[in-house]
């Protein structure tokens, strides 16, 4: 989800009234650390019983954050504790940039916590060394679970599910369509715009000093006041855009890279043409996710893709200082195509108490305990009955948080559960990490006009494969 440590896996005290977990950090951090670890020897261990109710089953839950913020996660474990009579959760807060390190160690000495949080990047990678259990049965007998593309999946089987969801989404500035007198950007799949009919608004919204745009006699590039779109490049939501031109990064499988097919470099192409040709898009490297900040927020661009947190980390107090603006769906090459995306709650193959800890989590991630996040913006829930049933979705979008309710519905509920919301590669594939890393350091003479995509990525295919194998 968003990078940056706070954001990037909700920690915002301020909004808590609960503990906040889930929205990983999406692999372009800066943070160097490895996911790796070395499998315990308790891995194989059978699950034990339940205590009786004189003595509970003691479960650690493992976070990152500061100790602050594992008290207040703790304040929530309490109502946990104080709601049942077999189980008591101990929360135990790591610092951000020690915690896979920390991991590390405990998995090697095998003195893993039961339970805890895990970056997007890193699930597969630990289950692929047998460190997770299989939470297939977490929500067996439930009214609901949660959506299919936010189960992350190795070999077949459940390993983790999102504890939150996220989806891209195009924002706009609603006065800047209004003064420039075009027509907003659909919030209904079934009217997404095509590509071209993006980049053609985009040049109707994109004004040199002078009033020019793009195509006009005299259009000044130099002098651009204002700009027309903005599509996100950092390496994690570029893969939307190769999927919605017929390729991708991966095999849907996820075991053969495909990111220098024809079909993928085209759509990166594609996204550096904005500003390299089409003249409607601002220089972005793909190195910082400040993207709405640094053009909705800012003033300076009529649209821009990212992801569904911007609503509770920045568009709130945005709106609240008169922004008005918009949400929307995708425009889309071939194929109508968002990602979904959510840091993940796991259950460590070394716990001795399995059952005790996925009823935990399952607890830990209704809706009902994480309300103060999803009411923001920062979150959006899981279960699939918030989607579906009516009364819930009032519940959730009947917001001032929130742009108006039909619009949201269509442009972000309805999208979330429709054919066009896949999961990002971290849901299926090993090392992300190192791909997405490696990719953006390619591309980044891309942005400027220096290389092309299709010379850029051939030279370096077969280092991008061997990062995907973890073998760079």
């Amino acid at each position: 989800m968003k990078t940056g440590r706070k954001l990037g896996v909700g920690l915002v005290s301020a909004a808590l009234v609960m503990s906040v977990v889930g929205c990983g950090n999406n692999g372009n951090n800066g943070n160097n650390e490895t996911n790796t670890a070395s499998p315990g020897t308790d891995a194989t261990k059978a699950p034990a019983t339940s205590s009786s109710k004189a003595e509970k089953v003691k479960i650690i839950y493992s976070m990152w954050g500061s100790a602050e913020e594992g008290n207040t996660t703790q304040s929530v474990a309490d109502k946990f504790n104080a709601s049942q009579d077999r189980i008591q959760v101990e929360v135990q807060a790591i610092p951000w940039e020690s915690y896979m390190t920390k991991l590390n160690t405990l998995a090697t000495a095998d003195q893993l916590p039961d339970t805890g949080m895990l970056k997007e990047d890193g699930v597969i990678q630990w289950s692929s060394q047998g460190m997770l259990n299989d939470v297939s049965s977490m929500y067996e007998g439930s009214d609901s679970k949660p959506l299919d593309s936010l189960a992350y999946k190795y070999e077949g089987k459940t390993v983790a599910y999102a504890a939150a969801n996220e989806i891209l989404l195009l924002y706009y500035n609603k006065d800047m369509f209004d003064k420039a007198n075009v027509p907003y950007p659909p919030s209904s799949l079934d009217k997404a715009w095509t590509w071209d009919e993006f980049v053609e608004t985009a040049k109707k919204l994109t004004n040199d000093k002078k009033g020019k745009h793009p195509g006009d006699d005299g259009f000044d590039s130099q002098s651009i006041v204002q700009y027309g779109a903005s599509v996100e490049n950092l390496p994690w939501q570029l893969e939307t855009w190769t999927l919605s031109n017929g390729g991708g990064f991966y095999a849907n499988d996820g075991t053969e890279v495909r990111v220098g097919e024809d079909a993928s470099i085209e759509a990166i192409q594609k996204v550096a043409d904005l500003y390299l040709k089409d003249h409607v898009a601002p220089l972005s490297v793909g190195q910082t996710d400040d993207g709405i900040q640094r053009t909705i927020i800012a003033g300076t661009v009529a649209m821009a893709t990212n992801g569904a947190w911007n609503v509770g980390t920045s568009l709130n107090t945005a709106k609240e200082a008169g922004l008005n603006y918009g949400v929307a769906v995708l425009p889309y090459m071939k194929d109508k195509v968002t990602l979904n995306t959510g840091g993940a709650n796991v259950v460590f193959s070394q716990s001795k108490h399995p059952e005790e800890a996925m009823e935990w989590l399952k607890w830990y991630n209704s809706e009902e305990n994480n309300w103060a996040l999803i009411s923001s913006g920062i979150w959006m829930p899981t279960l699939e009955k918030w989607y579906k049933d009516e009364t819930l979705t009032h519940k959730w979008l009947e917001n001032p948080n929130f742009p108006p309710y039909e619009e949201y519905k269509s442009a972000v509920v309805d999208y979330a559960q429709s054919s066009a919301a896949r999961p990002a590669s971290w849901f299926y594939t090993n090392n992300t990490t190192e791909f997405n890393t490696l990719l953006g350091s390619v591309l980044g003479d891309v942005w400027t006009g220096k290389t092309t995509a299709k010379d850029a990525i051939s030279k370096n295919l077969d280092a991008l494969k061997a990062a995907h194998t973890g073998n760079q």
